[in-house]
């Protein structure tokens, strides 16, 4: 399939179906010129066997370090994917980054990490021209990320932070973020940038909320569990509120009918994970006793999305890619009203890669159900010349 808006100047992309890990990795890191790269970003499908996966990127691209975390769904030049091994590259000529791997992520500490994070970032020395951002890629299934990513953001002050969380298709069992040739679960990790490309963050989702509210009456806030909506059993009670029998709840009715809460003026996706034995509610975002929630309804999910991706930068530049975190809830409710192939359309005229995350981070805040992006630009002084 061609992509009509050409290829990224100033990232690699490497890309492989192949079901044998090692074989995967040597078709994906075949495709681009290793001796070039800072660092590499692996999105990894359901599936593959981690041990030979990590053996075989160690092999194939020996001396780089190798970043990345399994996923819910992979975004290539392609538009959306399941089952791709997606290996970006991003050149010195333009990229510096560290690493900072955060383990165990659970218990999490807030005063160490914080002081960890600001002593990365001293260590890490500036180069003069070039701005900084940091990326965070973390167990999707920790609930640790709402602490976390407020945490290091603010220990970093001026640096925005983007990412995800880790996901593993629909399974919701176990994910993994990779550091140092070893997949491993409860850990994040940050990887902080610096660049001389020009670069601009978004974040967006497609819902409005409705006059339809409700109060968490009793929940379990450390395992994201919300026990009773106002005052009765959880499940049942979202699923009167939505008109849905308790029996037929599934991610893709979550999808369609998320929890919204509001936060500095606007609103957020608390995404729902499940519905344990029918009666709880179980949550991908923090959730607390008092919290008042909002049902959300969608908008266009095509205008917005492409309404979002239309980023500019200076003198009106586009983009010469996206960096995109996109919630699997959000690629559900794509694939049941069957708009896979025009929102695959809209990532590869964006230039969007990324893959899809049980979760979304963005400038301090953890988020669900939201596109989150970095989009980078041409340099400035090449747009010059």
């Amino acid at each position: 399939m061609t992509d009509s808006a050409g290829h990224p100047s100033h990232v690699r992309v490497g890309l492989s179906h192949d079901a044998d890990p090692a074989r995967a990795v040597a078709e994906a890191a075949g495709q681009f010129d290793a001796s070039e790269a800072c660092f590499v970003l692996a999105f990894v499908p359901e599936g593959p066997a981690h041990d030979e996966l990590a053996e075989a990127l160690a092999r194939h691209l020996p001396g780089i370090p190798v970043f990345g975390c399994t996923t819910a769904g992979q975004i290539t030049t392609h538009g959306y994917d399941t089952d791709a091994l997606l290996l970006l590259a991003f050149p010195r000529r333009h990229f510096r980054c560290a690493s900072l791997l955060i383990e165990p992520l659970k218990p999490l500490s807030i005063k160490s990490i914080a002081e960890e994070a600001r002593r990365h970032d001293a260590r890490f020395q500036h180069t003069a021209g070039w701005s900084r951002l940091g990326l965070i890629f973390a167990d999707g299934l920790s609930k640790q990320e709402d602490v976390l990513v407020s945490t290091l953001q603010t220990a970093l002050e001026e640096v925005p932070i983007f990412g995800g969380s880790a996901g593993n298709g629909l399974d919701f069992r176990e994910t993994f973020v990779l550091h140092g040739n070893v997949f491993r679960t409860n850990a994040a990790l940050l990887v902080l940038l610096e660049t001389d490309l020009g670069f601009k963050g978004l974040g967006f989702d497609h819902f409005l909320p409705t006059d339809t509210q409700m109060v968490v009456t009793d929940a379990v806030p450390e395992e994201r569990l919300v026990l009773e909506l106002n005052g009765a059993p959880a499940a049942p009670e979202y699923a009167r509120l939505i008109g849905c029998p308790v029996d037929r709840l599934s991610p893709q009715v979550f999808a369609e009918n998320p929890i919204l809460v509001r936060q500095n003026m606007a609103y957020h996706v608390r995404a729902i994970q499940g519905a344990p034995d029918g009666l709880a509610l179980s949550f991908l975002s923090a959730i607390d006793d008092g919290l008042l929630l909002t049902l959300g309804r969608g908008k266009a999910i095509l205008e917005t999305l492409d309404a979002g991706l239309d980023v500019t930068g200076e003198g009106g530049r586009t983009p010469d890619f996206i960096l995109g975190f996109d919630c699997v809830l959000r690629k559900l409710e794509i694939e049941q009203k069957q708009l896979t192939q025009p929102v695959s359309e809209i990532f590869r005229r964006r230039r969007v890669l990324g893959f899809n995350t049980y979760g979304e981070q963005h400038r301090g805040v953890h988020v669900n159900q939201t596109f989150v992006g970095v989009a980078f630009f041409e340099p400035r002084q090449r747009q010059i010349a």
